[in-house]
Protein backbone atom coordinates (compact mmCIF):
# COMPACT_ATOMS: atom_id res chain seq x y z
CA UNK A 1 0.00 0.00 0.00
CA UNK A 2 2.08 3.03 -1.09
CA UNK A 3 1.90 5.99 0.71
CA UNK A 4 3.32 9.69 -0.54
CA UNK A 5 4.13 12.65 1.31
CA UNK A 6 4.94 14.93 -1.77
CA UNK A 7 2.47 17.51 -1.09
CA UNK A 8 4.11 20.31 -3.14
CA UNK A 9 3.32 17.98 -6.40
CA UNK A 10 0.09 18.09 -4.83
CA UNK A 11 -0.33 21.75 -5.00
CA UNK A 12 1.32 22.82 -8.29
CA UNK A 13 -0.10 19.37 -10.36
CA UNK A 14 -3.99 20.36 -8.67
CA UNK A 15 -4.53 16.76 -8.02
CA UNK A 16 -7.65 14.86 -7.63
CA UNK A 17 -7.93 14.04 -3.70
CA UNK A 18 -10.27 11.54 -2.44
CA UNK A 19 -11.77 12.21 1.38
CA UNK A 20 -12.81 9.70 3.13
CA UNK A 21 -13.61 11.31 6.11
CA UNK A 22 -17.49 11.58 7.09
CA UNK A 23 -19.08 13.96 5.12
CA UNK A 24 -19.47 16.18 8.93
CA UNK A 25 -15.64 16.41 8.85
CA UNK A 26 -15.34 17.47 5.17
CA UNK A 27 -17.85 20.21 5.99
CA UNK A 28 -15.51 21.67 8.39
CA UNK A 29 -13.13 22.08 5.65
CA UNK A 30 -10.99 20.24 2.97
CA UNK A 31 -8.50 20.60 0.24
CA UNK A 32 -8.98 22.04 -3.29
CA UNK A 33 -9.81 19.26 -6.09
CA UNK A 34 -11.25 17.19 -3.36
CA UNK A 35 -14.63 15.12 -3.13
CA UNK A 36 -15.95 13.72 -0.49
CA UNK A 37 -16.29 10.02 -0.91
CA UNK A 38 -16.48 8.38 3.18
CA UNK A 39 -16.10 4.95 3.79
CA UNK A 40 -18.47 5.50 6.67
CA UNK A 41 -21.25 8.07 6.98
CA UNK A 42 -22.14 10.47 9.90
CA UNK A 43 -23.93 7.87 11.91
CA UNK A 44 -21.43 4.98 11.22
CA UNK A 45 -18.63 7.37 12.74
CA UNK A 46 -20.44 8.69 15.70
CA UNK A 47 -21.60 4.78 17.04
CA UNK A 48 -17.26 3.87 16.16
CA UNK A 49 -16.44 6.89 17.93
CA UNK A 50 -18.67 5.69 21.29
CA UNK A 51 -17.29 2.20 20.55
CA UNK A 52 -13.28 3.09 20.35
CA UNK A 53 -14.06 5.12 24.23
CA UNK A 54 -15.30 2.39 25.71
CA UNK A 55 -13.95 -0.87 24.38
CA UNK A 56 -10.73 0.29 22.12
CA UNK A 57 -9.53 0.42 19.10
CA UNK A 58 -9.77 -3.55 17.82
CA UNK A 59 -13.47 -3.40 18.96
CA UNK A 60 -14.38 -0.08 17.17
CA UNK A 61 -12.45 -1.63 13.76
CA UNK A 62 -14.59 -4.89 14.13
CA UNK A 63 -17.89 -2.78 14.50
CA UNK A 64 -16.97 -0.62 11.83
CA UNK A 65 -16.14 -3.56 9.24
CA UNK A 66 -19.26 -5.35 10.64
CA UNK A 67 -20.96 -1.71 9.75
CA UNK A 68 -19.61 -1.29 6.08
CA UNK A 69 -20.25 -4.72 4.67
CA UNK A 70 -22.05 -6.45 2.02
CA UNK A 71 -23.67 -4.22 -0.64
CA UNK A 72 -22.54 -0.56 1.53
CA UNK A 73 -19.00 -1.77 1.23
CA UNK A 74 -19.79 -2.54 -2.69
CA UNK A 75 -21.08 0.41 -3.28
CA UNK A 76 -18.91 2.69 -1.57
CA UNK A 77 -15.96 1.11 -3.20
CA UNK A 78 -17.51 1.76 -6.31
CA UNK A 79 -18.18 5.33 -6.17
CA UNK A 80 -14.12 5.24 -5.45
CA UNK A 81 -13.27 3.12 -8.21
CA UNK A 82 -15.33 5.53 -11.07
CA UNK A 83 -13.70 8.57 -9.44
CA UNK A 84 -9.92 6.84 -10.00
CA UNK A 85 -10.85 5.90 -13.61
CA UNK A 86 -12.39 9.40 -14.21
CA UNK A 87 -9.10 10.71 -12.45
CA UNK A 88 -5.96 8.31 -12.84
CA UNK A 89 -3.79 11.11 -10.42
CA UNK A 90 -6.11 11.02 -7.60
CA UNK A 91 -5.20 10.47 -3.90
CA UNK A 92 -6.53 9.32 -1.28
CA UNK A 93 -6.64 10.74 2.68
CA UNK A 94 -8.58 10.35 5.79
CA UNK A 95 -7.83 12.57 8.80
CA UNK A 96 -4.61 11.63 10.20
CA UNK A 97 -3.68 8.84 7.45
CA UNK A 98 -4.57 5.58 9.41
CA UNK A 99 -7.11 3.10 10.02
CA UNK A 100 -9.41 4.86 6.88
CA UNK A 101 -8.01 5.28 4.07
CA UNK A 102 -5.50 2.44 4.50
CA UNK A 103 -8.55 0.22 4.30
CA UNK A 104 -10.40 2.33 1.80
CA UNK A 105 -6.87 1.87 -0.19
CA UNK A 106 -6.74 -1.88 0.26
CA UNK A 107 -10.35 -2.51 -1.02
CA UNK A 108 -9.62 -0.49 -4.02
CA UNK A 109 -6.65 -2.71 -4.40
CA UNK A 110 -8.54 -5.95 -4.03
CA UNK A 111 -11.18 -4.32 -6.91
CA UNK A 112 -8.54 -4.36 -8.83
CA UNK A 113 -7.34 -0.47 -9.11
CA UNK A 114 -3.99 0.92 -6.81
CA UNK A 115 -4.07 4.41 -5.67
CA UNK A 116 -1.55 5.94 -3.59
CA UNK A 117 -2.75 7.58 -0.14
CA UNK A 118 -1.28 10.91 1.81
CA UNK A 119 0.83 10.08 4.32
CA UNK A 120 -0.47 11.53 7.65
CA UNK A 121 -3.66 12.29 6.08
CA UNK A 122 -5.35 15.37 5.79
CA UNK A 123 -3.72 17.02 9.51
CA UNK A 124 -0.57 16.23 7.94
CA UNK A 125 -1.07 18.49 4.56
CA UNK A 126 -3.02 20.79 6.82
CA UNK A 127 0.15 21.57 8.64
CA UNK A 128 2.10 21.93 5.51
CA UNK A 129 -0.52 24.46 3.90
CA UNK A 130 -0.21 26.84 6.89
CA UNK A 131 3.46 26.53 7.29
CA UNK A 132 3.08 28.24 3.54
CA UNK A 133 0.81 31.08 4.90
CA UNK A 134 3.72 31.98 7.84
CA UNK A 135 5.77 35.30 6.01
CA UNK A 136 8.89 33.02 6.20
CA UNK A 137 7.85 31.10 3.36
CA UNK A 138 7.20 33.93 1.27
CA UNK A 139 9.71 34.88 -1.37
CA UNK A 140 8.17 37.85 -3.58
CA UNK A 141 8.10 41.14 -2.60
CA UNK A 142 4.49 42.13 -1.42
CA UNK A 143 3.04 45.41 -3.69
CA UNK A 144 -0.05 46.68 -2.37
CA UNK A 145 -2.63 48.42 -4.69
CA UNK A 146 -4.57 50.94 -3.01
CA UNK A 147 -7.50 53.37 -4.08
CA UNK A 148 -10.64 54.38 -3.53
CA UNK A 149 -13.39 51.97 -3.61
CA UNK A 150 -14.80 51.33 -7.32
CA UNK A 151 -11.55 52.56 -8.71
CA UNK A 152 -11.59 49.40 -10.68
CA UNK A 153 -8.48 47.72 -8.54
CA UNK A 154 -10.27 44.12 -8.86
CA UNK A 155 -9.83 44.36 -12.28
CA UNK A 156 -6.49 45.24 -12.49
CA UNK A 157 -5.64 42.28 -9.90
CA UNK A 158 -7.50 40.20 -12.54
CA UNK A 159 -5.37 41.25 -15.58
CA UNK A 160 -2.30 40.56 -14.01
CA UNK A 161 -0.31 36.94 -13.62
CA UNK A 162 1.80 38.36 -10.50
CA UNK A 163 -1.15 38.72 -8.35
CA UNK A 164 -3.32 37.35 -5.55
CA UNK A 165 -6.47 38.22 -5.65
CA UNK A 166 -7.71 37.67 -1.80
CA UNK A 167 -11.31 38.72 -2.54
CA UNK A 168 -11.71 36.02 -5.38
CA UNK A 169 -10.19 33.19 -2.85
CA UNK A 170 -12.37 34.51 0.09
CA UNK A 171 -15.33 34.95 -2.52
CA UNK A 172 -16.90 38.06 -1.01
CA UNK A 173 -16.34 41.51 -2.43
CA UNK A 174 -14.87 43.12 0.32
CA UNK A 175 -17.37 46.28 0.78
CA UNK A 176 -20.03 46.45 2.71
CA UNK A 177 -22.29 45.17 0.40
CA UNK A 178 -19.57 42.49 -1.36
CA UNK A 179 -21.68 39.06 0.34
CA UNK A 180 -22.27 36.50 -3.11
CA UNK A 181 -25.29 34.52 -3.67
CA UNK A 182 -22.82 31.74 -2.29
CA UNK A 183 -21.64 31.22 0.72
CA UNK A 184 -18.10 31.98 1.52
CA UNK A 185 -15.75 29.47 2.09
CA UNK A 186 -14.90 27.77 5.40
CA UNK A 187 -12.16 29.80 7.52
CA UNK A 188 -10.40 26.56 6.88
CA UNK A 189 -10.99 26.26 3.16
CA UNK A 190 -10.08 29.68 2.44
CA UNK A 191 -6.46 29.48 4.07
CA UNK A 192 -5.82 26.16 2.26
CA UNK A 193 -7.20 27.81 -0.90
CA UNK A 194 -5.28 30.70 -0.23
CA UNK A 195 -2.11 28.75 0.54
CA UNK A 196 -2.23 27.08 -3.16
CA UNK A 197 -2.29 30.56 -4.55
CA UNK A 198 1.14 31.13 -2.54
CA UNK A 199 2.68 27.86 -3.51
CA UNK A 200 1.78 28.16 -6.96
CA UNK A 201 2.76 31.96 -7.26
CA UNK A 202 6.20 31.10 -5.48
CA UNK A 203 6.49 27.97 -8.06
CA UNK A 204 6.79 30.21 -11.07
CA UNK A 205 9.65 32.63 -9.96
CA UNK A 206 7.68 36.38 -9.76
CA UNK A 207 9.90 38.65 -7.92
CA UNK A 208 6.64 40.80 -6.57
CA UNK A 209 3.30 39.40 -4.92
CA UNK A 210 0.87 42.06 -6.33
CA UNK A 211 -2.47 42.65 -3.54
CA UNK A 212 -5.29 44.85 -2.87
CA UNK A 213 -4.62 46.71 -0.25
CA UNK A 214 -7.44 44.78 2.35
CA UNK A 215 -7.66 44.83 6.22
CA UNK A 216 -7.61 41.68 7.88
CA UNK A 217 -11.06 40.52 6.80
CA UNK A 218 -12.33 39.69 3.39
CA UNK A 219 -16.05 39.81 4.65
CA UNK A 220 -16.04 36.76 7.55
CA UNK A 221 -13.16 35.33 6.51
CA UNK A 222 -9.74 36.75 8.34
CA UNK A 223 -6.03 36.19 7.28
CA UNK A 224 -3.19 34.98 9.72
CA UNK A 225 -1.96 37.98 11.76
CA UNK A 226 1.39 38.04 10.57
CA UNK A 227 0.88 37.39 7.15
CA UNK A 228 -1.35 40.29 6.95
CA UNK A 229 1.56 42.41 8.92
CA UNK A 230 4.45 41.14 6.51
CA UNK A 231 2.18 42.26 3.52
CA UNK A 232 1.70 45.77 5.39
CA UNK A 233 5.74 46.23 4.37
CA UNK A 234 5.45 46.10 1.07
CA UNK A 235 5.28 49.45 -1.19
CA UNK A 236 1.97 51.00 -2.41
CA UNK A 237 0.84 51.61 -5.43
CA UNK A 238 -2.50 53.97 -6.20
CA UNK A 239 -4.84 53.96 -8.60
CA UNK A 240 -6.40 57.55 -9.13
CA UNK A 241 -10.05 57.52 -10.82
CA UNK A 242 -12.61 59.83 -10.81
CA UNK A 243 -15.89 59.77 -8.84
CA UNK A 244 -18.02 59.70 -12.35
CA UNK A 245 -15.94 56.48 -13.39
CA UNK A 246 -15.85 54.91 -9.80
CA UNK A 247 -20.02 55.34 -9.72
CA UNK A 248 -19.67 53.02 -13.53
CA UNK A 249 -17.52 51.01 -12.50
CA UNK A 250 -19.39 50.73 -9.32
CA UNK A 251 -22.59 49.84 -11.13
CA UNK A 252 -21.50 47.60 -13.06
CA UNK A 253 -20.55 45.28 -10.53
CA UNK A 254 -22.89 45.69 -7.86
CA UNK A 255 -26.15 46.44 -9.99
CA UNK A 256 -26.04 45.65 -13.14
CA UNK A 257 -23.97 42.07 -12.26
CA UNK A 258 -25.48 41.35 -9.28
CA UNK A 259 -28.77 41.27 -10.54
CA UNK A 260 -27.90 39.41 -13.58
CA UNK A 261 -26.76 36.61 -11.07
CA UNK A 262 -29.33 37.01 -8.88
CA UNK A 263 -32.06 36.60 -11.88
CA UNK A 264 -30.47 33.57 -13.52
CA UNK A 265 -30.45 32.01 -10.10
CA UNK A 266 -34.11 32.65 -8.48
CA UNK A 267 -35.58 34.09 -11.64
CA UNK A 268 -36.25 37.66 -12.62
CA UNK A 269 -39.29 38.59 -10.17
CA UNK A 270 -37.63 36.44 -6.80
CA UNK A 271 -33.73 37.53 -8.36
CA UNK A 272 -34.30 41.31 -8.25
CA UNK A 273 -36.76 40.76 -5.23
CA UNK A 274 -33.81 39.22 -3.12
CA UNK A 275 -31.21 41.77 -5.14
CA UNK A 276 -33.21 44.96 -3.59
CA UNK A 277 -33.92 43.11 0.02
CA UNK A 278 -29.42 42.54 0.54
CA UNK A 279 -29.11 45.86 -0.62
CA UNK A 280 -31.37 48.00 1.75
CA UNK A 281 -30.52 45.39 4.56
CA UNK A 282 -27.07 46.25 3.90
CA UNK A 283 -27.11 50.30 4.14
CA UNK A 284 -29.34 49.42 7.52
CA UNK A 285 -26.76 47.55 9.11
CA UNK A 286 -24.37 50.87 8.14
CA UNK A 287 -26.46 53.12 9.83
CA UNK A 288 -24.56 54.02 13.08
CA UNK A 289 -21.38 54.85 10.91
CA UNK A 290 -22.74 56.76 8.05
CA UNK A 291 -25.71 58.43 9.87
CA UNK A 292 -29.10 58.41 10.43
CA UNK A 293 -30.06 61.56 8.34
CA UNK A 294 -27.68 60.72 5.71
CA UNK A 295 -28.69 56.85 5.45
CA UNK A 296 -32.37 58.22 5.11
CA UNK A 297 -31.48 60.22 1.83
CA UNK A 298 -29.63 57.57 0.31
CA UNK A 299 -32.31 55.04 1.35
CA UNK A 300 -34.84 56.94 -0.40
CA UNK A 301 -32.73 57.49 -3.47
CA UNK A 302 -32.14 53.46 -3.66
CA UNK A 303 -35.64 52.90 -3.63
CA UNK A 304 -36.52 55.15 -5.66
CA UNK A 305 -34.05 54.63 -7.74
CA UNK A 306 -34.99 50.45 -7.72
CA UNK A 307 -38.66 51.72 -8.92
CA UNK A 308 -37.45 53.84 -11.67
CA UNK A 309 -35.53 50.53 -12.93
CA UNK A 310 -38.32 48.28 -13.03
CA UNK A 311 -40.79 50.66 -15.10
CA UNK A 312 -37.82 51.78 -17.29
CA UNK A 313 -35.53 49.30 -17.58
CA UNK A 314 -32.96 51.23 -17.61
CA UNK A 315 -29.95 51.62 -14.38
CA UNK A 316 -29.10 54.81 -14.59
CA UNK A 317 -31.24 55.89 -12.56
CA UNK A 318 -29.38 54.32 -9.73
CA UNK A 319 -26.25 56.53 -10.13
CA UNK A 320 -27.66 59.21 -7.71
CA UNK A 321 -27.41 56.87 -4.84
CA UNK A 322 -23.55 54.47 -5.77
CA UNK A 323 -22.45 58.46 -5.83
CA UNK A 324 -23.31 59.12 -2.61
CA UNK A 325 -22.25 56.46 -0.85
CA UNK A 326 -18.96 56.59 -2.38
CA UNK A 327 -18.07 60.44 -1.78
CA UNK A 328 -20.00 60.35 1.85
CA UNK A 329 -18.90 57.01 3.18
CA UNK A 330 -16.46 55.08 1.52
CA UNK A 331 -13.26 57.85 0.55
CA UNK A 332 -13.53 59.59 3.82
CA UNK A 333 -13.28 55.98 5.07
CA UNK A 334 -10.40 55.34 2.99
CA UNK A 335 -8.47 58.57 3.42
CA UNK A 336 -8.89 58.25 7.17
CA UNK A 337 -7.26 54.66 7.49
CA UNK A 338 -4.51 55.79 5.01
CA UNK A 339 -3.89 59.11 7.33
CA UNK A 340 -3.51 56.02 10.13
CA UNK A 341 0.31 54.98 8.90
CA UNK A 342 2.77 55.98 6.85
CA UNK A 343 2.96 54.27 3.59
CA UNK A 344 5.47 54.03 1.18
CA UNK A 345 3.80 54.93 -1.94
CA UNK A 346 6.27 54.08 -5.00
CA UNK A 347 3.56 55.14 -7.60
CA UNK A 348 0.10 56.85 -8.17
CA UNK A 349 -1.74 56.81 -12.02
CA UNK A 350 -4.80 56.04 -13.40
CA UNK A 351 -5.70 52.57 -14.25
CA UNK A 352 -4.13 51.94 -17.80
CA UNK A 353 -0.65 53.47 -15.67
CA UNK A 354 -1.22 51.62 -12.85
CA UNK A 355 -1.48 48.52 -15.02
CA UNK A 356 1.31 49.14 -17.12
CA UNK A 357 3.44 49.66 -13.90
CA UNK A 358 2.63 46.69 -12.33
CA UNK A 359 2.77 44.63 -15.09
CA UNK A 360 6.21 45.58 -15.76
CA UNK A 361 7.06 44.45 -12.31
CA UNK A 362 7.87 41.01 -13.23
Amino acid sequence: MITSHDFLSIVLDERPLIDVRAPIEFQKGAFKHAINLPIMNDEERHVVGIKYKEDGNAAATDLGYSLVSGEIKASRTKAWLQFIEENPTAMLYCFRGGSRSRISQEWIHDAGKDILRLEGGYKAFRHYLLSELMPRAQEAKPIILGGCTGSGKTLILKDLKNAIDLESIAHHRGSSFGHHIDEQPTQIDFENNLAYALIQHKSKGYKHVILEDEGKNVGKRFLPTDLVAHYKTGDYVIVEVPLEERVQITLQEYVIESQAHHIQRFGEDAGLKLWYDYILASMQRLEKRFGGDRLKIVSELFIEAYRNQLSSGTFTCHEPWIAMFLRDYYDPMYNFQMSKVQHHIVFKGNRDDVHSYLEALD
